[in-house]
């Protein structure tokens, strides 16, 4: 075991004193020593409940013969951090995650590793540590969260975002603002649609990383606690079997994740996490392969933001397995954490609700949930969920109306500065640009409260929210802290975005790009700390925004 080199023979006399020090006793160092990277912390309301998951991994792990050690990484709500220049510090905190676990894992000599996480970077940023270290782990995610209700109607977290909107406009008042603040996220876990953080946990359980039902199982239940508890168990039998990821991982693992993306219309942010946690393997991932599975796939799953369903519903209609199993013919066979492989996982799984997961020959959209994009204005692409946007904006031209950030973008759409046809340009909001390239929740909400999600278009090179609807087209590369087509716009350029072909661009012809190019000046910003760090290191989004 790899914890030998911490515990075993005459010289490692200090070690051992050390963890005894810890309340270690003799019998516990012929066991596996198992790590949980616990993501618990008391500002995020995906995390409040994994202290207590911990003490159920840690009873599978005793129960199994194993020592556990608890240590703990940063997580950073997105919700929160949104609208200001906390979000800058959102996708960054990805690489510190990744990095923190290897650190803690290596140093220490664990055996195996369980990573107990939830929420946007911090489960992909664990995942990208397990294929790096490659040695057994498994994943525990939180869970999502119950939907809320006020005044009988239910309501997920985007409902605030839509709330503030409404509110501005008199749509609402006062108290039925503070209603919906006071009701819409009622407790615990991952916020209750298809955003970021649970698309991550149904893209981790069918990579194989986690148990079955674990994605959907809900952070209040009984049933989250036995699953942890069996992944305290099933982690020490890998340790004994050196069961890793490389095991089982494949390019055909990617290939089922982007499918369950496309049955699911996730988040666009899984364009930049499936890439960058399959780097860490040496496997490569065109953004194109998103394109080729988008046009063999069916968008069975209308979801939160851009449907009436929440995750509970998924869970109670029969989870992840049952959506496998609805497109069965579409995955490939692979092992996953258990061992057993995927088909043979999924073959029992019932589908409870028709509606919520519904027959391939009857979808919501007969092509994925999500489109990559390619034109003069993104010839590395650009990424759009195509699942949230009304059939009348799949094509769309507009004039350009320019902004270098999302302060000035949201003033701008809240007074009414922005009329129907307009594509409204957020840029410098990339990963070099702003740095850390924030999320832009505020702006397509604010849009879609305005009524203008059915005639206004948003491009901008920084990110969406799984909770975006509407017609907003992200990851724009090569963004425009690197001299990209969107550093050169204009206001009232003429941009088209053919969705179902795959294209946005500007008609500018080359002689005008290139006089434009030849008068561009990059926008200098004062960075100090791990912003300026990040801004040097971190590649384009179309390679994942990984550090080189």
């Amino acid at each position: 075991m790899r914890s030998d080199d911490i515990k075993k023979g005459f010289m490692k006399t200090p070690q051992r004193a050390l963890l005894k020090a810890d309340g270690l006793i003799d019998g516990d160092f012929d066991k596996p020593f198992i790590g949980i990277a616990n993501a618990w912390n008391e500002i995020v309301p995906g995390h409040l409940h994994l202290k207590d998951l911990a003490k159920s991994v840690k009873d599978g792990i005793s129960s199994s013969g194993g020592v556990s050690f608890e240590f703990g990484t940063i997580g950073i709500c997105d919700g929160i951090a949104m609208g200001h220049n906390g979000m800058r510090y959102s996708l960054p905190s990805r690489e510190i995650i990744s990095d923190s676990v290897e650190l803690m894992v290596e140093a220490h000599r664990l055996d195996g590793i369980v990573m107990l996480c939830s929420c946007d970077k911090i489960i992909p940023g664990m995942l990208m540590s397990a294929l790096r270290m490659d040695i057994p782990a498994i994943f525990v995610t939180g869970g999502p969260m119950l939907p809320g209700y006020y005044e009988g109607k239910k309501l997920t977290f985007i409902s605030a975002h839509d709330a503030f909107s409404k509110y501005k406009e008199g749509n609402i008042d006062k108290e039925d603002l503070k209603g919906i603040e006071d009701n819409c996220t009622p407790g615990c876990g991952s916020c209750q649609g298809l955003y970021t953080a649970n698309t991550m946990s149904c893209i981790t359980e069918v990579l194989g990383l986690s148990l079955p039902y674990c994605a959907t199982a809900l952070a209040v239940s009984a049933e989250k606690r036995r699953i942890a508890k069996e992944s305290g168990i099933r982690i020490v039998q890998m340790v004994k079997e050196d069961y890793k990821p490389s095991d089982f991982i494949s390019y055909e693992s990617f290939e089922n994740a982007i499918t369950l993306d496309m049955l699911l219309g996730g988040s666009t942010n899984t364009v930049l996490h499936i890439p960058a946690i399959a780097n860490e393997m040496g496997i490569k991932i065109d953004l194109k392969l998103f394109n080729e599975i988008n046009e063999r796939t069916r968008h069975i799953c209308s979801l939160d933001p851009s449907g009436p369903y929440t995750m509970k519903d998924l869970h109670e209609a029969g989870g992840i397995p049952a959506v496998v199993r609805r497109a069965i013919d579409l995955f490939n066979d692979v092992r996953t954490v258990t061992k057993r492989k995927l088909k043979d996982i999924v073959k029992n799984a019932k589908i409870v609700n028709e509606d919520v997961i519904r027959p391939l020959d009857n979808p919501y959209h007969k092509t994925g949930g999500l489109k990559v994009l390619f034109g003069n204005l993104a010839e590395k692409g650009c990424v759009v969920k195509t699942a949230a946007i009304d059939k009348s904006m799949l094509h769309f031209k507009g004039r350009a109306v320019i902004f270098d950030c999302e302060e000035d973008a949201m003033d701008a759409i809240l007074n009414k500065k922005i009329d129907k046809g307009d594509v409204v340009v957020i840029r410098y909001v990339g990963p070099k640009g702003a740095p850390g390239m924030p999320e832009m929740l505020n702006p397509t909400s604010a849009i879609s409260a305005m009524g203008l999600d059915k005639s206004v278009a948003l491009v901008t090179d920084g990110r969406f929210s799984g909770g975006t609807k509407g017609p907003c087209i992200g990851h724009i590369s090569p963004e425009a802290a690197e001299g990209g087509m969107i550093a050169l716009l204009k206001d009232g350029d003429l941009i088209e975005i053919d969705i179902p072909k795959g294209i946005i661009r500007t008609d500018l012809d080359d002689e005008e790009i290139n006089n434009r190019k030849k008068a561009w000046k990059p926008i200098k910003k004062e960075l100090k700390g791990y912003l300026l760090r990040y801004s040097r290191q971190v590649s384009s989004a179309a390679d994942g925004g990984v550090l080189r």
